[in-house]
């Protein structure tokens, strides 16, 4: 088994670099990718900062980042990046934005370290060793009915095919303002997953599952105690189609409304 305590403290001592940039830095200049998505300056300085580190401190593992790819990918481990989780709320100068790293073994996320540069938190998990925010031990909430929960969903798809990828994502949508307390969409999947962990949130719905948006917050929801699945009930992994985290006594709920999709 992987010993991950040490690679815990390398992925905290990336983010104090990458945490830096993106509150020192400009923006900058940023160009579009794709329909409706963009990149800036910071997210490639980032990316380009941690990768090296990376690269340098554990040459023996594999590297995914959202911006340029992976090299070393085919191993049993490899980091991925988001290294601006939340790009339009950064560059809109909303402080919903995270950096986002998580460590991979065999399609299972172990570990998470995830920053909100703006709020000044940060969150880790290491997989059998519990779940962090500010090294204060988090938790899920005990929330057990939807009409009592706050359920947050991912973005909307946007590119190819996005008119027909949201059928799905605005019908989960009407579903739940039929049945939860409040739904909230807060534009950063890092963020959603954390707060599940820490109980802010009772739920995180997102129907999709890129590992540089996912493999962090999913290890640190995981130790907290949430149920991290995809839309069927499995268990959660790189192959799942969904990212599904909840309150463990929602689960039930949260599977019997999914169904109805």
């Amino acid at each position: 088994m992987t010993d991950l305590g040490p690679l815990l403290q390398i992925a905290g001592a990336a983010l104090d670099q990458a945490s830096t940039l993106v509150t020192e830095m400009a923006v900058g200049a940023v160009r579009p990718k794709g329909d409706r998505d963009m990149v800036s300056e910071i997210d490639l300085a980032v990316e380009d900062r941690v990768r090296s580190f990376l690269q340098k401190e554990t040459p023996e593992i594999g590297f995914l980042g959202e911006e340029n790819g992976g090299t070393g990918i085919n191993g049993p481990l490899t980091w991925a990046l988001d290294p601006v989780d939340g790009t339009a709320n950064l560059v809109n100068g909303l402080p919903l934005c995270a950096v986002s790293l998580g460590l991979v073994e065999h399609n299972r996320s172990v570990l998470g370290a995830i920053d909100l540069p703006f709020m000044r938190h940060r969150f880790r998990a290491a997989e059998g060793n519990g779940a962090y925010a500010d090294d204060e031990p988090i938790q899920t909430s005990r929330t057990e009915a939807l009409n009592e929960a706050i359920v947050a969903i991912g973005d909307y798809a946007v590119g190819a095919r996005a008119q027909e990828r949201n059928v799905r994502r605005l019908a989960l949508t009407r579903l739940l303002a039929e049945q939860v307390l409040r739904v909230r969409m807060l534009g950063s999947a890092a963020i959603d997953l954390v707060w599940v962990a820490s109980g802010k949130l009772d739920a995180s719905i997102a129907l999709s599952n890129h590992p540089w948006d996912m493999a962090a917050g999913v290890a640190i929801a995981r130790e907290a105690g949430a149920v991290v699945m995809d839309l069927d009930g499995s268990a959660h992994s790189l192959r799942s189609t969904a990212t599904i985290a909840v309150a463990p006594g929602l689960k039930d709920e949260v599977l019997q409304l999914l169904q109805t999709l």
